[in-house]
């Protein structure tokens, strides 16, 4: 056989086997099963909900970028900015959409109404509208509840402990999430009543905000600060610490990043743990149950914080009955 006529030979067959290689790839490739895609609507950027969502997707077998995609909106407390980042995950018909609070999850249900929905929510699912009852939500909801309004009485109960003779006190809250808002300032104010306290309601709901809320409790002449929960803030919490710090301000706060930054006291629910949950819930619809079957959960692991660094700095001494109840102390 000529040499030339060889080559030809030898390099039809390469060809061949390279045409048939590439087919059966291909055919392989064409029968896997697409990867789901999740959507994950933020009120604010949230390290303890990435986490927490996380390790609830990965007890239920799901990775992200392995077996799970995951597209990721945030409006940077700017609950304005929500609508349109919930109808962009629509458009992008993503499997599930995942929210990180209250007014997050109001955007979702106005985007959609056949596209799964997890909420994590602080106020009453029911009242709020997301549901119809709590064990049979109905339609394209369900979720986690977690305990907001209902800890807020105890937090100026703990406040009372370290302050037994203050008579003024501030209460921050953010007045753009207005569901959320009107529970808690109803609930701060009956607290405050039952103690004695006289209570400066403060609204803030940007960083200039915040400052001249600590500036009004300066001229206020008010002994301590309760800050209400919300998302806006738990994403401030070192900033709030700081500032609580800088004017000599005993602050007790929903969650532990506020306390670990710097401030008096963190008490409420633990929030890597019920954002866990509604990993799992996401995990479930992805394998074929409906929201409307599953139940609202309820996020029941609440934890207190007490920084006695800062309670030191601040001439305060903890009763013992509040540390031997403390979850964690810093020192």
């Amino acid at each position: 056989m000529r040499r030339r006529e060889f080559i030809i030979i030898v390099g039809a067959m390469a060809f061949w086997l390279s045409s048939a290689s590439f087919f059966w790839l291909s055919a392989a490739h064409a029968q896997q099963p697409a990867m789901p895609v999740i959507g994950v609507l933020e009120d604010e950027n949230n390290e303890a909900y990435i986490v927490g969502l996380h390790k609830g997707l990965s007890e239920a077998g799901y990775v992200e970028g392995k077996n799970l995609a995951i597209e990721y909106r945030s409006a940077e407390g700017h609950n304005d900015r929500l609508p349109a980042l919930a109808a962009d995950l629509v458009r992008r018909q993503v499997a599930v959409i995942v929210s990180d609070g209250t007014p997050s999850a109001a955007a979702a249900k106005a985007a959609t109404t056949t596209i799964p929905i997890i909420f994590n929510a602080g106020a009453d699912p029911v009242a709020a509208g997301f549901v119809a009852s709590l064990s049979r939500p109905g339609g394209n909801l369900t979720g986690v509840s977690i305990l907001l309004s209902q800890v807020v009485p105890k937090q100026f109960e703990m406040l009372r402990a370290v302050l037994p003779t203050a008579t003024n006190i501030g209460f921050m809250y953010n007045p753009t999430n207005r569901t959320l808002a009107k529970l808690i300032t109803k609930g701060a104010q009956s607290a405050a009543d039952s103690l004695g306290f006289k209570l400066h309601m403060l609204e803030a709901s940007s960083e200039g905000e915040i400052e001249k809320a600590f500036a009004d409790l300066a001229q206020m002449k008010a002994e301590g600060l309760v800050i209400g929960p919300d998302i806006f803030f738990t994403a401030r919490s070192d900033k709030l610490a700081a500032l609580t710090v800088r004017h000599a301000m005993p602050t007790i706060y929903h969650y532990r990043g506020f306390a670990a930054a710097g401030g008096l006291m963190s008490y409420g629910t633990s929030l890597v743990d019920a954002y866990r949950l509604e990993g799992t819930y996401v995990a479930r619809i992805l394998r074929g149950e409906k929201p409307a079957d599953l139940p609202v959960q309820q996020a029941t692991k609440l934890e207190l914080i007490v920084n006695l660094k800062t309670a030191k700095a601040l001439g305060l001494t903890v009763p013992l009955p509040l540390l031997g109840r403390a979850d964690e102390l810093i020192e």
